[in-house]
């Protein structure tokens, strides 16, 4: 009795932590449509644009290790509270932020926002995926990265509807005409992320209010006082692990942030602005999260290694369709990208988990910080397609699942790999 009473109480506190995983996936994918719309107002180069996704690699630069720190001295509830916090406060930052009608201000009021978010990732990773038996730990990081998707879906389309509707209409030539229409477009931006705050808000106290059922939950798990954040970069997976991290983070990033501007071209699918945030949504980011619910079925049948070859193998294919093709051909295919992005992350992540010598919230915090290193990877997509054209950028997310494919290979010789293998979840 006893024992199934702390089955149920490890679940319901499971259950309260893949809400945060719908938190920060709802606002993180806010920036596709903002990228539009802010790339309307200013009139800004994609490369100038996409500045917005390298402030939130540039917080995960600055703050994992710290953040990490932070969960070491004080658990994971707090920390988590204390994400939430600051992200309301950036929410509120960009809303007045808009007012000013500059961008500086705008780059600076998301970065508040993403070291919450950054915190948040590096509190709540490591906890789902050790809230149960060490079996099923990438059952259970899948699961909870569905809930992730499915904020990023329902995000794209709350942030396309109000950044990117009648109230802010873009130009095909994505730029907007007057002042008016600019203000007009910066308005809409505060109001949507006026909106988030408040919603965050709601988490924050829901969390609260769990606090102790988390914390019960989070006792069980063997704790680490005297893990050094530092720890990771001793490892040889954790360093690898972060390496394959980086390219994901920043091959999915970078794709979702061009794919508005990309299926709006004539040669591609010719979608207005709106409609292809819709598109954005239902296809790659919906891909993603119907990826992850099959995924988190099929990772209790298949070696997690060898489902991760095959879907990164299957990415870089299909991004070399875009680049050599046109059409609704090449459309599609990028839009396909999202299904096989889905068991990436955590994937990568538990593998990483599982094979690191330093202690979980140290290797969570180097996984959180190596996600700074995917920046590289927008900002080459940004200046290919200012220089040769979006479709060309689609090389560089190409050779980052290569490279992710190689990685999972890697993993599945290791020795817990072949274990893994013979004993699947």
């Amino acid at each position: 009795m006893i024992e199934r009473l702390r089955a149920l109480g490890i679940t319901g506190a499971f259950l309260s932590v893949t809400m945060l995983f719908f938190a920060w996936g709802f606002i993180c994918s806010n920036n596709d449509p903002l990228i539009v719309a802010l790339r309307a107002a200013f009139r800004l180069s994609y490369t100038e644009a996409l500045l917005t996704q390298l402030v939130f690699f540039l917080a995960s630069g600055l703050i994992a290790l710290p953040a990490a720190a932070l969960g070491n001295r004080i658990g994971p509830v707090r920390t988590i509270i204390a994400a939430l916090a600051t992200m309301v406060a950036g929410c509120l930052l960009v809303r007045g932020a808009t007012g000013l009608g500059l961008y500086a201000p705008i780059l600076a009021a998301l970065f508040v926002l993403a070291s919450g978010i950054t915190t948040l990732q590096v509190a709540a990773n490591p906890l789902a995926a050790a809230l149960g038996p060490q079996r099923t730990s990438h059952f259970r990081l899948t699961f909870a990265q569905t809930f992730n998707s499915l904020g990023v879906v329902l995000g794209v389309h709350y942030g396309s509807t109000l950044m990117l509707g009648d109230a802010a209409m873009v130009s095909r030539q994505g730029v907007l005409a007057d002042a008016a229409s600019r203000a007009e477009a910066l308005s809409a931006v505060a109001g949507a992320f006026g909106i988030m705050a408040a919603l965050l808000l709601v988490v924050a106290v829901f969390v609260w209010s769990q606090r102790r059922r988390i914390e019960a939950a989070a006792a069980l798990i063997p704790p680490a006082p005297e893990a050094s954040v530092l720890a990771a970069l001793r490892s040889r997976w954790a360093l690898l692990g972060a390496g394959a991290i980086a390219l994901y983070v920043g091959a999915e990033v970078a794709i979702g942030s061009i794919m508005i501007n990309f299926l709006h071209q004539p040669g591609v699918l010719d979608l207005p602005l709106e409609q292809g945030g819709r598109y954005l949504a239902n296809f790659y980011w919906g891909g993603a999260l119907a990826g992850r619910l099959i995924g988190s079925v099929v990772l209790t049948r298949v070696a997690a290694p060898r489902l991760l070859v095959g879907c990164a193998g299957t990415a870089a294919a299909l991004c070399l369709v875009v680049l050599t093709g046109a059409g609704p051909l090449a459309g599609y295919a990028a839009l396909a990208v999202g299904l096989f992005n889905s068991i990436m992350f955590p994937t990568i992540f538990t593998l990483t988990l599982e094979r690191s010598d330093a202690a979980p919230s140290s290797t969570s915090g180097l996984l959180c910080l190596a996600i700074v290193g995917g920046a590289a990877l927008p900002l080459l997509v940004g200046r290919l397609a200012d220089a040769v054209s979006l479709s060309a950028a689609f090389v560089v997310p190409a050779a980052a699942y290569g490279l992710i494919a190689l990685f999972a290979l890697a993993a599945g010789r290791s020795g817990q790999g072949r274990a893994r293998a013979e004993h699947p979840a």
